[in-house]
């Protein structure tokens, strides 16, 4: 099979859960570091979806590899290559679609609810009645490309995931966290939520970390879900 292939933005957002959940399915990756300088491929022979991670930019940065990563997405969605986003990555989508990617009416930080808006959220979510928890870190959002079905809203932000074709999905929220992640983001984003506090969406570090021991389990099967069916349109 071929390699799907995963763009890291920040040092501190590598896929996490998402990398182990292709390795238990035997699905071959491969990472490419854009923090570290790696060039974005010119095209997509030989790979079998792609996959877009977070970041702390913004999709309107005058930053050198934005303007080939949004030609590669729309190369990839004109080929039927299955795309999936999160966060930065379901605003990549959403521009490279034509949609746009502005600020949030507030900061979403931390751990919080998303609701189910279309039934096209079924063969992602399937119709177990858990409440859905999701955790969050973004300022910014995206309008939906044409065509696209939203599928999760929030209190706080609107459009928190998308359906596109029946394959590609863009989220707003972030569903490959691991407790380590959420660690080191925390100590990184300090600041940030400090200068945050007044948006009732955005947490204290040490309430995120007690959510996180009782919030990991629920969040992990949900993202087992979604990427169960994402893998779905891989080419074999």
């Amino acid at each position: 099979m071929h390699p799907v292939l995963i763009f890291q933005h920040s040092p501190i957002e590598g896929p996490g859960y998402f990398a182990s959940f292709l390795d238990r399915h035997d699905i071959p990756w491969h990472l490419v570091r854009i923090d570290a300088g790696e060039p974005v491929p010119s095209a997509l022979n030989g790979v079998s979806g792609v996959c877009l991670m977070g970041g702390p930019m913004s999709v309107n940065d005058d930053l050198p590899w934005i303007s080939p990563l949004l030609a590669l997405i729309r190369q990839a969605v004109a080929a039927d290559i299955p795309v999936i986003g999160h966060c930065l990555g379901g605003q990549l989508m959403a521009k490279a679609l034509g949609a746009g990617v502005g600020a949030n009416p507030v900061k979403e930080i931390g751990w919080g609810e998303v609701r189910v808006t279309d039934p096209a959220a079924g063969p992602w979510l399937g119709d177990d009645a858990e409440p859905l928890q999701v955790f969050h870190w973004h300022g910014e959002t995206f309008a939906l490309p044409a065509g696209a079905t939203r599928i999760l809203e929030s209190a706080w932000c609107a459009n928190q995931a998308y359906v596109l074709n029946g394959i590609h999905l863009g989220m707003q929220c972030h569903i490959e966290m691991t407790p380590e992640l959420i660690a080191t983001w925390c100590e990184h984003g300090a600041d940030e939520i400090a200068g945050a506090r007044e948006s009732p969406a955005v947490q204290a570090p040490e309430t995120i970390a007690a959510e996180t021991v009782e919030r990991i389990a629920p969040l992990h099967r949900l993202a087992d879900k979604i990427y169960s069916r994402w893998i779905q349109g891989l080419s074999r």
